[in-house]
């Protein structure tokens, strides 16, 4: 069925994926990435990662969109974006694709409220290395500071999945 949709554009029904179809998916997620670099003030900095959102949207979405080895360089573009330390989400990134590769395996079905807790697992832990990097980093912040930021991040997941939804629809020349 994938190779079916990814055949070349035609006119009417025959009508195939769009040229960058490949690509598209690592755009998104690096325009994700992108949207830390707006200038929104924050005094607790409770915005979702954008980037995080959209790669778990898309490989729960369409697992075959890219390779998990993948994830590493656009995590590497992230850290860099982002201002991250370097490796961070070089390193998470991958892991969430592998794991997210295992409950593929080990699952018979899936609806999407599994999706939304494997999301939610994923997220929450996010959330917890980057405050675990932030106190090795000398951070006074405790705790109970990020569970807004996890639930916020958790809440946004179906607009990601939404927003992935569409861009595919429109890639796939649906």
């Amino acid at each position: 069925m994938v190779r079916s949709a990814l055949a070349s554009r035609g006119t009417g029904l025959t009508r195939g994926p769009h040229p960058a179809s490949l690509s598209i998916p690592a755009v998104t997620v690096l325009l994700g990435s992108l949207t830390a670099m707006v200038p929104i003030v924050s005094l607790h900095g409770w915005w979702p990662d954008a980037g995080l959102l959209l790669l778990l949207a898309w490989r729960l979405h369409r697992a075959d969109a890219w390779a998990a080895w993948l994830a590493a360089p656009l995590g590497l573009m992230h850290d860099l974006l982002t201002g991250s330390p370097v490796g961070l989400w070089m390193a998470l990134w991958p892991m969430f694709m592998l794991a997210l590769d295992v409950a593929d395996r080990r699952t018979l079905w899936r609806d999407y409220w599994i999706e939304w807790l494997l999301a939610a697992v994923c997220l929450s832990l996010a959330e917890i290395a980057q405050w675990q990097v932030a106190v090795w980093d000398g951070a006074q912040v405790r705790f109970a500071l990020i569970a807004p930021a996890i639930l916020i991040a958790i809440f946004c997941f179906p607009l990601a999945a939404l927003l992935v939804a569409r861009i595919d629809h429109w890639r796939l020349g649906r």
